[in-house]
Parts: C-alpha cells; structure tokens; sequence
C-alpha cells in the first residue's frame, strides 16, 4: 500500500497548516472557543474559500476530494489548531446528503460548502450509551397514524443531548424511529428539520473543550414528505456511514493535537532545567518520552488503515472505524497524562496551550463512542465477519 500522500493533499495540508498557525494562534482560539456564539463566522467563510470544506466531499456533490484520506488531512491539520469552527456535523450531515438525499436535499450541499449554511446531526439521546441504534426520539404519520404509509406529514417528539453547535444551526439532521424496538436497527428514519419549526427549542451550553453545544428538543414538530431522508425505516445505514466518516474525522484530529502536544513537551525538556542541566537529559524522561513516540506513531498507522478502508464493504470499514477509535482513546488520555505529568504543575494552567490539548484528547474519547464502547464493537463486529 503506498501511504504517500498526493501532491494535491500534500499541497492541501500544507496551505491549511499555514492558515492555522498564522490565523489561528491560541490566544485567537481561546477568545473564539469562549464566545457566545462557539465559532467564529468570519473564520468559518475563510476556511471555506480555502476549499477546506470542499475537500471532504467528492465532485459529484460540488467537492473535489471526499475520500478518506482527504477527510483525515484535513482534521489532522485542524487538530493541530484546536479548530472550534462546525466542520464535524458539516462532514456528517454533507455525506448523509450525498448518500441518500434526492436532488432537492443534495442541493443544499451547495451552501454547506460555501460556509454560509451551519447544519448539526441530532442523533445522542441522554439514555442512548454510544449505541448508535437506540433511538426513542418518535416521527409518527400525522402525529398517530401508520408510520410506513405513503405521503403525509409527519409528527416528530424526542430530545436530543449534545448537539454541537446546535445554537447556531439552521438546520438538524434527526434521526428518528418510525417503527420498531427502540434498540433495533430497522425502523431509523432520517429527517431535515429547520431551526425555525415550530416546536423545537434549543437550550445552549459551553464545552469544557472549548466551543459549545446543545440539547434540542422537539415537541409535536410537525414536518412534511420532503423532510424524509431516504427511505423511511430505513436510515440506519445512511447514519452509521455518515457517523463513521465522523469517527475518521475525530481520529485524524486526535493525532494533529497529540502532534503539537509531543511537539510542546519535547521543547519543555530541552529548556527546563534542574541541577544546570536540561531535563531531557534525564534517562528516566528520555524513556518515557521514546515510549509516548512509539504510541503516537501506532496512532497514526490505525487512522491511516481507517482512511484506506473507508470505501470497503461494512463490516472491514467499521471495524478499522472501531480499532481507530479505541486506539486513540486509549492512546489520546496517555499522551494528555504523560505530557502534563512531564510539564509538571504549569502543565494545568489555563495560560499554557497545552492543558487545552490534552482537555481536547480526553473528550474527543468521549464523542461518538468511548474506548470501551468501541472495543466492543470491534468484537461484535468480529463474529459478524
């Protein structure tokens, strides 16, 4: 397998890394994680001109990359910044549409690339627990009627937790059930529901990793035909692809700030000294440091087999999805550890831009499933295969 990457995304990477180091210092992003808003608009529309957003999807849908390793080039370098801006749910929300939508839904695309439409999956359920087909959140024909008739207007009812940058979002892709048990894969319906509908309230929060989030509720929206997604009961599909590309995209940010992170602390033990010399000349630090190396580098390896089999049947791709993400979780909250513990006490201070590294590795363990919950998966997987 040739792991170089094309000039076209070596070019890509290059260009956004420069955007972010000279753009996007900490101090900038401290002020914008902060915000009120969570992002920075402004910021957001220049990333967009950069063709940023256009490289996580194909030319088909108005991109010009959309595969897996375009995907990871650019959370990685976004990693790298600790990039507040919504490019999670865009990727997440753009690759439902591409997959699923009918012209009229795929025609929204369009404004997701240019930056001048926030959309937001709405998928975790306070009781969901990671799996990704418990869905109690209801969509029902006219409120009571045969969920899998033809036509009609539906009625949604359900809460959402977490929804990144809800706020700010004019619109939410919700996953829904239509029929079944809540725990069952058939019966997921997928639909596109506006801000302003009425009966959908959105309550705001900050993240303790910068940025902010929501819980959306939804009670008695009323939506029509046009907001279904796909076939009605049969999303599950749709949203495990669209999550997966989510999973790829949090494991190549991981690997960007465990970078700078490593970076941080290697320049601390060359600096700090005690006894006249500088702490890296201790064989003690020099050995943990080689062995946090070692880790970062079979970090990387399990997002580059992520990337690779993004395209292949179900069952291979999500279980690279899986061992990815176990992966860098396990990995992630050692890398935070280690180069804090390596730091010493300022390494827990507000002020130096590593706490917030090893902050954001900690939760990204946290979103779309936890090390434990994917190894497990991974298993499950494993006697399917």
């Amino acid at each position: 397998m040739n792991f170089q990457h094309t000039e076209d995304r070596r070019m890509l990477a290059d260009s956004l890394n420069r955007f972010v180091s000279e753009q996007y210092g900490f101090e900038t992003r401290d002020r914008i994680a902060r915000s009120t808003q969570g992002f920075s608009s402004e910021l957001w529309g220049r990333f967009a001109e950069l063709g940023v957003i256009g490289a996580l999807f194909d030319e088909a849908n108005g991109g010009f990359g959309g595969g897996g390793f375009d995907m990871a080039v650019v959370f990685e370098c976004l990693g790298r910044g600790l990039v507040v801006e919504p490019f999670l749910d865009t990727l997440m929300v753009g690759q439902a549409l591409a997959r699923s939508g009918n012209d009229a839904q795929r025609a929204l695309l369009e404004g997701l690339i240019d930056g001048s439409r926030i959309v937001a999956l709405a998928h975790g359920e306070p009781e969901g627990h990671y799996e990704l087909a418990r869905v109690t959140t209801r969509a029902l024909r006219d409120g009571n009627g045969d969920a899998d008739a033809n036509g009609g207007a539906w009625q949604l009812n359900g809460s959402k937790a977490v929804v990144q940058h809800g706020e700010q979002a004019g619109l939410f892709l919700v996953s829904a059930r239509t029929h079944g048990a809540e725990d069952a894969e058939p019966g997921i319906s997928l639909f596109l529901v506006p801000r302003e509908t009425p009966g959908v309230s959105v309550r705001g929060y900050r993240k303790i990793d910068g940025g902010r989030a929501a819980e959306v509720t939804f009670d008695h929206v009323t939506l029509d035909a046009g907001a279904l997604l796909g076939t009605a009961g049969e999303g599950f599909a749709t949203l495990e692809y669209a999550i997966g590309c989510g999973v790829l995209a949090l494991c190549a940010e991981a690997v960007g700030a465990m970078d700078v992170a490593k970076d941080h602390t290697l320049e601390y033990l060359r600096t700090r000294k005690q006894f006249g010399v500088p702490i890296g000349s201790f064989q003690a630090l020099q050995h943990r440091m080689a062995d946090l190396l070692l880790e970062i580098e079979q970090a990387r390896s399990a997002v580059i087999n992520a990337a690779a089999t993004l395209g292949a049947p179900r069952t291979t791709r999500e279980r690279a999805l899986s061992a990815a993400k176990y992966s860098i979780g396990r990995i992630g909250a050692m890398v935070a550890e280690q180069c804090i513990q390596l730091h010493g006490g300022i390494g827990m201070t507000w002020e130096l831009p590593l706490a917030h590294y090893a902050k954001r590795l900690v939760m990204i363990d946290h979103q779309l499933g936890d090390e434990d919950h994917h190894l497990e998966r991974f298993i499950a997987l494993g006697r399917e295969a």
